[in-house]
């Protein structure tokens, strides 16, 4: 005879390997999803292109923004404004002790353009757009809308999850350009006006660092980001289950994963775009 506490400690045994087993089968769930919606653009931009732009002024400017003050673009422009505010305080205060001040201009165009922007665009559209993907997909989840569509024999992945992508990327752009302008008017307003340092060599060097490629680079990580972002939180809520609880959990679970993808995807795209050797090509230094 086999006694209960044998059985228990068997399956506490087995219990990493289930979780184990359980992790690996949301991985492929995530992985198969994101083949089929990006699979589906081509048929969504066709089929459905009139709830891609419905999807595009909400993603912009948000409901209702007139009257709560901007959607995400003056969330982005919010975020880079202080984050590139700290940049600039942190780049002088560094020159500053070894007498080079001067290269703060040339220190805001590389920060800014290759990092900082696209960085701050991403998450700032997973926190804003990408939770509302996964809050609206999850609550047809949970009240069998999906299902209703598939039942109607309309094609729900790329009607909800293929139109939201395309939206993203499309409205990446202009929330991109408005927080790069934003990082470059906030960090020449501390090194110049508030730090006290020469404006004309500010922008003298500034001009030197920024070069054409490197907005080019820089928007398509913003573009890459986006779209890690729309596919991670779109999935986690065509998936979610558990009732309106399951729908939060949802929510944190793939606000998390898509700020941890585009960190990773970041360090990635850094050293393939502009290399493993630092390069400045408007000093001639590479």
């Amino acid at each position: 005879m086999i006694g209960l506490g044998t059985v228990g400690r068997v399956r506490r045994a087995g219990l990493p390997l289930r979780r184990t087993y359980d992790g690996v089968a949301r991985f492929g769930e995530h992985v198969t999803f994101f083949v089929h919606v990006l699979a589906g653009i081509p048929f969504a931009v066709r089929k459905y292109w009139r709830h891609i732009l419905r999807e595009i002024g909400d993603v912009s400017f948000g409901s209702a923004s007139l009257l709560a003050g901007g959607g995400t673009i003056g969330i982005v422009f919010a975020m880079s404004g202080v984050a590139a505010i700290m940049v600039g305080v942190e780049t002088h205060r560094g020159l500053e002790l070894i007498g080079m001040t001067s290269l703060s201009g040339l220190l805001s165009a590389i920060a800014n353009t290759r990092e900082l922007a696209p960085v701050v665009a991403s998450i700032a559209l997973a926190a804003k757009v990408g939770t509302g993907f996964t809050a609206k997909l999850g609550a047809m989840r949970i009240s069998d809308e999906i299902d209703a569509l598939d039942a109607m024999a309309v094609r729900s992945v790329p009607f909800l999850a293929s139109t939201r992508v395309v939206a993203a990327i499309v409205c990446v752009v202009p929330i991109y350009m408005v927080g790069l302008l934003a990082a470059y008017i906030a960090t020449r307003f501390t090194v110049v006006t508030m730090g006290g340092d020469s404006a004309g060599t500010y922008d003298y060097y500034f001009h030197l660092g920024l070069g054409a490629s490197d907005l080019w680079l820089s928007l398509t990580k913003a573009l890459v980001f986006a779209t890690i972002v729309a596919l991670v939180h779109c999935s986690y809520g065509f998936h979610a289950s558990g009732g309106p609880e399951g729908v939060g959990r949802a929510a944190g679970r793939a606000l998390r994963t898509s700020i941890l993808a585009i960190g990773i995807a970041d360090v990635a795209m850094t050293f393939a775009l502009w290399g493993i050797e630092p390069s400045v090509p408007g000093l001639g230094l590479s």
